[in-house]
């Protein structure tokens, strides 16, 4: 008679709640409850296994007939099947967009924002991290359609597994790329594992990609990651370092939809966050600039910058890890543009130059290592590949040597590009492509060949000075001569002296020569005298 009690009891909840909110909020009791936080209680439903729950979860998914306009962007959802999806949800358009595509699809779905803000007790300056507006607007989006919404904490996995390897990294000279990392290892990586008691079928995101799954007959063969149909937004230079195991339980239904799209989506149906503008930089920044995040975490120490064709002292820097190769923002040095074309980090002096672009075949040649292939070998024709080197649309025909270095078989390559590329950085990442298709990715490392971008004896010589105090004042930057000059022009190690470098550095190169023609009219000194107020105003 009790068990009677009960049991119209549970038909009473069930008629006051709908069936679909009870049976997903009925999933969420199943979570481990150590860094999960509940935002929505659980209802207590007796007598009903997770299985029974997903049944009923299929005989009331919402139909089409609200939102048939839907229909053309469904193909990256999987809309012919009825699945349990995790869905990754930043706040943002892209994520909230993805969402609501497997909601409409039929698909059971549970909402997940993941806090990878550092904990409240540490000393930084996260006053301006902006995790409650993405958490309210994520919120409103889940409420919109009745999906339950969960938060993982997971700061001290990105401290531990991104952050701290990137203040590393940046120490040690190199340049990493947080994004890569942050999806292998904390969105598809410490989230998979926070989660492995849920049943579900996949993970889903925002992301700009295309994941193309076997058939059930064909299980055994991988799965592949394909561009996007927006080539400019693509992210899959962001998912090429995934394992084959974590790109199997990945969905992205934004795959085949263009952002444009994506927008007009978003204001169709009216989203909280339509007008949203997409989030820049690095996620765990907020609003805060990354150099102002490496002199708290890494420090700053002076250092000088150095013409790399000639060895001429021409100001100072604030430490080598706030540069980049390939960079020019931020040097403050007239009569540019000027590059960082290479850095000695022993000594902490950056080379700087502004014929970048004039010495052919110099940065066409890197090697790789860390590879990882998402069919777990080496490619069968290496020599007609494409590579990115950055997030972009930007791509180059590529061919690929196998290292068979110290790094272990197959982890390490070298790469040759079908032409230059004005900014490869160690700590970056290569990707792979075969026609539309992610094959893979690898770290570019430092030690290069020998095709580098050429330092001069002098300046080497200058770097390695132990006390750069003696170079005296930067000298005055003339304006750039129409030819480069030649690394021959500068004195080989033999000829220098400690005596003379002083004198050697404290002079304007009179090699270099004002521009001809309409130049040659006008009083160069006063156009110097003008040319340099002007920079220092700016």
């Amino acid at each position: 008679m009790n068990e009677m009690k009960v049991a119209m009891a549970s038909l009473s909840l069930l008629n006051i709640i709908s069936p679909q909110s009870v049976n997903l909020r009925y999933s969420l009791s199943l979570f481990p409850r150590n860094n999960i936080s509940f935002r929505v209680p659980s209802p207590i439903i007796i007598g009903r296994s997770l299985s029974t729950v997903s049944t009923s979860i299929a005989d009331h998914q919402p139909s089409l007939s609200n939102n048939g306009f839907l229909k053309p962007y469904l193909s990256g959802s999987m809309p012919e099947r009825r699945l349990k999806v995790v869905v990754l949800l930043s706040g943002g358009v892209d994520s909230s967009v993805a969402l609501r595509l497997l909601h409409a699809a039929g698909h059971s779905c549970t909402a997940f924002y993941l806090k990878i803000w550092f904990q409240e007790d540490y000393e930084n300056f996260w006053s301006a991290c902006p995790w409650e507006e993405d958490l309210k607007y994520a919120t409103a989006v889940c409420e919109q359609v009745d999906v339950p919404l969960e938060i993982v904490h997971l700061s001290e996995e990105y401290w531990n597994n991104v952050v701290s390897y990137i203040i590393e990294e940046y120490r040690s000279g190199r340049t990493p790329n947080p994004d890569v990392l942050c999806n292998t290892r904390i969105k598809f990586g410490a989230f998979l594992d926070a989660i492995t008691n849920i049943e579900f079928d996949y993970i889903a995101s925002g992301h700009y990609a295309r994941v193309i799954h076997p058939c059930s007959d064909q299980s055994e063969r991988p799965s592949i990651l394909e561009l996007s149909k927006d080539k400019v937004k693509d992210q899959t230079y962001f998912l090429s370092h995934l394992s084959q195991a974590q790109l199997r339980r990945l969905l992205f239904p934004l795959g085949c939809i263009s952002k444009d799209e994506v927008r007009k989506i978003a204001e169709k149906m009216d989203l909280p966050n339509k007008d949203r503008k997409d989030s820049q930089g690095i996620c765990f920044l907020g609003k805060i600039k990354f150099s102002e995040f490496v002199a708290r975490h890494i420090g700053e120490m002076e250092g000088v910058l150095l013409e790399a064709e000639t060895g001429d002292f021409l100001g100072k820097h604030r430490g080598f890890w706030f540069y980049t190769i390939g960079q020019r923002q931020g040097l403050r040095l007239p009569g540019g543009p000027w590059y960082v074309v290479e850095k000695d980090v022993k000594n902490n002096v950056v080379f700087v130059s502004r014929n970048y672009f004039s010495f052919d075949k110099r940065r066409r040649r890197f090697r790789v290592g860390s590879l990882k292939w998402f069919c777990g070998s080496c490619p069968n024709q290496p020599n007609e590949l494409q590579c990115k080197v950055r997030h972009g649309p930007g791509v180059y025909d590529c061919s690929l040597t196998l290292d068979p270095g110290t790094d272990g078989p197959g982890l390490s390559a070298f790469v040759h590009l079908s032409e230059d590329d004005q900014g490869l950085a160690a700590g970056q990442f290569a990707a792979f492509y075969q026609g539309t298709t992610c094959l893979g990715s690898g770290v570019i490392l430092e030690s290069w060949d020998d095709q580098g971008f050429p330092v001069c004896a002098k300046a080497l010589e200058i770097a390695r000075m132990e006390d750069k105090s003696r170079l005296g004042k930067p000298v005055k930057i003339k304006f750039k001569p129409e030819s480069p000059p030649k690394i021959s022009d500068c004195k080989d190690n033999n000829e220098l002296d400690r005596e003379s470098l002083n004198s050697q550095v404290n002079v304007t190169d009179t090699r270099r020569q004002a521009p001809h023609g309409l130049f040659n009219s006008i009083n160069v000194n006063w156009l110097q005298k003008l040319k340099e107020k002007w920079s220092r105003i700016f």
